[in-house]
């Protein structure tokens, strides 16, 4: 079986490998992540998946990577990650009472197999308050987090309902994984 490489350093990605039983190696992707103008945030997610799996695939010719990308997409716009305080306070207000769209794109390439697919889920949140805002700033958890927030942690508060995957919100959307790995010939099955 051919080793499989994680072309990301995000923690929650890695568990939800190992969720899965796949054993890997971490080699994070270090590209330009900044959008091109007039790009549909449906594009730019599939852009930085591929990209990220074809910076690390000259390093691992006989590898299978795979790499993701996730965003927050609210009317169109894609919401990074907060740059300070202020910042994150703006995207969770603009979150807050309604539903916004999380598109997480993932990259399967290897030397006989490529493939490239976007998860969308739908996540509605409650309405925040000023109080709950700043009170989950001050956790921590939205530092590095895109949309500011995080499902798996404290965010998961906010959160009324999904339509979709939640691992997919995560950052990586097991159902397409294991699909794609398993036509890439890493898994036997995807029962």
């Amino acid at each position: 079986m051919k080793p499989l490489i994680l072309a990301s350093a995000s923690p929650r990605r890695a568990e939800l490998l190992q969720q899965i039983g796949l054993t890997f190696e971490v080699c994070a992707a270090d590209i330009d992540e900044t959008p091109q103008a007039c790009e549909l945030p449906r594009d730019y997610v599939l852009r930085m998946a591929k990209e990220k799996a074809l910076a690390i695939a000259p390093r691992f010719p006989q590898a299978v990577v795979i790499a993701s990308d996730t965003s927050v997409v609210v009317d169109g716009t894609v919401l990074g990650k907060p740059v300070d305080a202020e910042n994150a306070s703006r995207m969770l207000q603009l979150l807050s009472g309604r539903s916004h769209q999380v598109m997480t794109s993932v990259c399967v390439y290897s030397a006989e197999y490529t493939d490239l697919v976007v998860n969308e889920t739908d996540v509605w949140f409650k309405p925040l308050s000023a109080a709950e805002i700043e009170a989950y700033w001050r956790s921590g958890e939205p530092v590095d987090k895109a949309g500011a927030y995080a499902i798996q942690g404290l965010g998961a508060m906010f959160v009324e309902r999904i339509d979709g995957s939640y691992s997919g919100v995560m950052g990586l959307p097991l159902f397409d994984v294991a699909r794609m790995l398993h036509d890439a010939g890493v898994i036997e099955s995807i029962a």
